[in-house]
């Protein structure tokens, strides 16, 4: 596709942006039997939650991309995230916005869903990286999560052998909800075989924290500044710097999904950490859609141009 996987130019007059995005290789069959067949009953979505974690560097804000194997709905190089887990329902201790308040800000009305993504987001982080956004009150969070005992926990925590409650029960803590910023609202296209129903959220790094991979689990993960990413979106450089089979020789597009391009190029807007946190954002939700340009296959989806946290220059 053309440079930034942009369809058409930005409308001045509404402020968005239609784009169309490179399909990644192990969807070209799903995509093929979905036109050849015609219209059919979509696979049911599964809610699920996704963070991104950020921190600032010299070269601009960073963000923690890893590898996730087996054609994940989240993409092959992503965010931290999975989908929700039965536990995720459970009260749990909790600092921060109500879960009434949660409610208006996600636009969701139930409000054991509304803490269901939230326990998600922050259990996931933990799983996939060690950074737990939790304390033991409204002021503190947990430090130096990089030890054995630790990476025990996360492994008991990953396999359900034990929840994320009686983590923090255990050891006297409450989760940070308050560290979490809502961004936006995913969901699959139609034609996946496998199909989320995403909550994307954004936190700092917290003070003496250092995410890692999670062991016998990560295959790779690494800080990348959003900027660079962006700015070699159309070369191979992220997909062979992780190596995999279906990265290897891939741009951007045809290693992620639409949600994360557009994330990374929010956060590439943006002057600096604090910046983007405090960002007003109307919460917005995409549904990328499948269609045939020249005989080939893309994600068309249209997204806001304005940049996040007073950038120098304009947002995608």
């Amino acid at each position: 596709m053309n440079e930034n996987s942009l369809a058409t130019p930005r409308n001045p007059s509404t402020g968005l942006l239609r784009r169309l995005c490179d399909l990644p290789p192990a969807q070209y069959d799903a995509a093929e039997n979905w036109v050849s067949y015609g219209n059919r009953t979509p696979r049911a979505t599964r809610p699920a939650s996704s963070v991104v974690l950020i921190r600032d560097s010299p070269k601009g804000v960073e963000t923690y991309l890893g590898y996730r194997p087996g054609g994940s709905p989240l993409g092959s190089v992503a965010f931290p995230g999975g989908s929700l887990e039965d536990d995720d329902e459970r009260e749990i201790p909790w600092y921060g916005p109500s879960l009434s308040e949660w409610s208006k800000r996600l636009g969701i009305l139930d409000q054991r869903v509304v803490r269901a993504h939230i326990v998600c987001a922050i259990r996931e982080l933990f799983e996939e990286t060690g950074v737990l956004l939790a304390g033991t009150d409204e002021l503190s969070v947990v430090e130096n999560c990089d030890s054995e005992d630790w990476m025990a926990v996360r492994e008991a925590v990953a396999v359900q052998d034990k929840s994320l409650e009686d983590v923090l029960r255990k050891r006297g803590l409450g989760l940070r909800t308050d560290l979490l910023r809502p961004l936006s609202h995913w969901i699959s296209p139609n034609f996946a075989l496998r199909r989320f129903d995403t909550r994307y959220f954004a936190a700092a790094l917290p003070v003496r924290q250092e995410p890692s991979l999670l062991r016998g689990k990560g295959i790779w993960a690494a800080w990348k500044v959003a900027a660079e990413v962006i700015e070699q979106r159309n070369t191979t450089s992220l997909g062979d710097e992780v190596g995999a089979p279906d990265t290897k020789g891939l741009s951007l597009s045809k290693v992620t999904t639409p949600a994360v391009e557009v994330i990374l190029e929010k956060i590439a807007s943006t002057r600096g950490t604090v910046a983007y946190l405090s960002v007003r954002r109307e919460l917005k939700s995409y549904h990328p859609e499948l269609v045939q340009v020249g005989g080939e296959f893309y994600l068309d989806v249209t997204t806001a141009t304005a940049a996040e946290g007073g950038g120098l220059g304009r947002g995608r």
